[in-house]
C-alpha cells in the first residue's frame, strides 16, 4: 500500500489560498503535535465496526483522559464547497450534541478524533486539508484537544501525519463484528490518545 501527497494544485496552494480556504496542509499538521494513536488499527476498526461509514460519511468521537470512548457521532458531507470553516460548524454543532464543552478548564483534558470515509485514494487532497483545519477550530471552541485525523479509502485507512495505515477496513469493505472489538484485552495506557478507547465504549 502506498501513500503519498496528490500531485495536484491543492497540494501547491499558496498561503494566502490556504487561508481563504481554511486549510491545513500534511506539513502544517504534522508540525502541530497531534497526540498519536497508540493503536491505530484498533481505533478504526472500532469505529468502522460501530457507525459503518460510508463514502462522504464522518465520524467524530472524543476520548477522555484514561482513553475511554466517551461519546461519538457519525454524520453525512453535504455537497459543496470544502471549506474549513463550514466544516468546523458541522463538527462543532456534533459535539455539542454528544457532550458538554470543557471550556471552564485551564487545559484540555479530553481529545477528539475524526475519522473520514471518502472516494479516491489515500493522498492528501483540499477537502482533508478543510477536515484538519475544521477538527482543529472546532476542539479549540468546545475546549478539547484535536486529535488524530483519519481517511477511510478505497485503499484502506491511514492517520494523516503519522505514515501509518492498512488496506482494511476499506470504505467498501463490511464491518466486523462489534462485539469482537470490545473482547480485546486491554493494552497498556501510552501518551496521547487511546487504543483501547472502543472497546467498552458506547456512542451518544
Amino acid at each position: 500500500m502506498t501513500f503519498g501527497f496528490a500531485p495536484s494544485s491543492a497540494a501547491s496552494l499558496s498561503t494566502s489560498a490556504a487561508s481563504v480556504h481554511r486549510v491545513l496542509e500534511p506539513a502544517e499538521w504534522a508540525a502541530a503535535g497531534i497526540p498519536l494513536l497508540r493503536n491505530p488499527r484498533e481505533v478504526v476498526s472500532g469505529l468502522h465496526a460501530r457507525h459503518h461509514p460510508r463514502p462522504a460519511t464522518a465520524v467524530v468521537a472524543v476520548l477522555d483522559p484514561d482513553e475511554r470512548l466517551r461519546a461519538s457521532a457519525s454524520f453525512a458531507r453535504r455537497q459543496a464547497a470544502a471549506d474549513g470553516w463550514m466544516f468546523r460548524n458541522v463538527l462543532l454543532a456534533q459535539l455539542r450534541q454528544i457532550i458538554p464543552h470543557d471550556l471552564r478548564r485551564r487545559t484540555p483534558v479530553r481529545t477528539a478524533v475524526l475519522l473520514y470515509c471518502r472516494d479516491g485514494d489515500a493522498r492528501w487532497t483540499e477537502e482533508d486539508g478543510a477536515w484538519m483545519w475544521g477538527l482543529r477550530d472546532a476542539c479549540t471552541l468546545h475546549g478539547l484537544r484535536c486529535g488524530a485525523y483519519v481517511t477511510l479509502t478505497r485503499d484502506g485507512w491511514q492517520v494523516l501525519g503519522e505514515g501509518r495505515g492498512g488496506r482494511r477496513p476499506h470504505a467498501h469493505s463490511a464491518p466486523e463484528p462489534f462485539g469482537a472489538a470490545e473482547a480485546l484485552s486491554p493494552l497498556p495506557r501510552t501518551g496521547g490518545a487511546a487504543s483501547e478507547v472502543l472497546r467498552r465504549a458506547a456512542a451518544r
